[in-house]
């Protein structure tokens, strides 16, 4: 499936395709907010696409990729079992209890958890 635009909980959100391109740039992430500004709030990215990079927040990627979608003001979603990373990282299981505190970042095992955070949440301003 290619990555698509789809409503869920009323919200526009790119569904990313776990088989598409990684992201192992930021100009892979900005390609993936280039496509969003089609119609989308919310980025829900596998997080198999994901280069190993952004989960050793040594590397800076993680805060890179997500300062981009705080300023073009879009949502990411980082979507799949992450419990590997979180296990080796303190400053990972930190930062994504913070993240999915607030409403710009969200870390969730599935789209269904996604659903409900979207059904939660309050609205994005653009």
């Amino acid at each position: 499936m290619p990555d698509v635009v789809q409503q869920r909980m009323g919200v526009p959100v790119l569904v990313c395709d776990p088989a598409g391109p990684p992201v192992a740039t930021v100009g892979d992430a900005l390609d993936l907010i280039g496509a969003a500004f089609l119609g989308a709030e919310v980025v829900a990215v596998p997080a198999s696409r994901l280069d190993e990079g952004f989960f050793s927040l040594d590397t800076r990627f993680a805060g890179e990729i997500m300062q981009k979608f705080v300023n073009y003001r879009l949502r990411l979603a980082v979507v799949g079992d992450i419990s590997r990373h979180l296990a080796a990282s303190a400053a990972l299981r930190a930062l994504v209890h913070e993240s999915n505190r607030a409403e710009h970042v969200w870390f969730v095992p599935d789209l269904d958890a996604l659903d409900a955070r979207l059904a939660g949440a309050p609205p994005h301003p653009r």
